[in-house]
């Protein structure tokens, strides 16, 4: 019997940025669909190389807009991959919970401790959730620092 693979919808913020190839590359590798696209500058070539087909948005509020019209459409992400800038990511998770999406998102989470609080009641509020990756740790060159260190 063929294995049947659920097809996940994602959207990213900050498309552009430093950590977003990763990202992309990773949505790729789980058979993820990209859906939406978001960055303030309109470079994003890695999205290209991935996924042509995603709607792009320089704008959060166009975005927002357009969520909305598909939400309407029974067409929900399941996640918002955050790689924007960190004073960003307390708001842009915010945003993903908000139009029904678990949001993805590296440390730090917030910068303010308290505002995880804030955080953990849109969870419960929206029904979503907020995934932190911790992956600095993986990085081959902070591995060789530690082992250095601990020599």
């Amino acid at each position: 019997m063929a294995e049947q693979r659920v097809r996940v919808d994602f959207g990213i913020i900050g498309a552009a940025g430093y950590v977003a190839p990763r990202h992309l590359a990773a949505i790729s590798a789980v058979g993820g669909r990209l859906r939406v696209a978001q960055d303030i500058a309109d470079s994003a070539r890695s999205l290209d190389e991935y996924f042509p087909q995603a709607a792009f948005f320089t704008d959060v509020d166009r975005l927002e807009r357009h969520l909305a019209k598909e939400v309407r459409a029974g067409r929900r992400l399941d996640f918002v991959s955050v790689c924007s800038p960190n004073h960003l990511h307390d708001a842009h998770i915010r945003f993903a919970l908000r139009n029904g999406a678990d949001a993805i998102c590296e440390k730090p989470v917030v910068i303010n401790p308290w505002n995880l609080a804030l955080l953990h009641d849109e969870e419960q509020r929206y029904g979503r959730r907020v995934w932190t990756i911790l992956q600095l740790r993986l990085m081959p060159s902070l591995a060789a620092l530690r082992e250095r260190v601990e020599a």
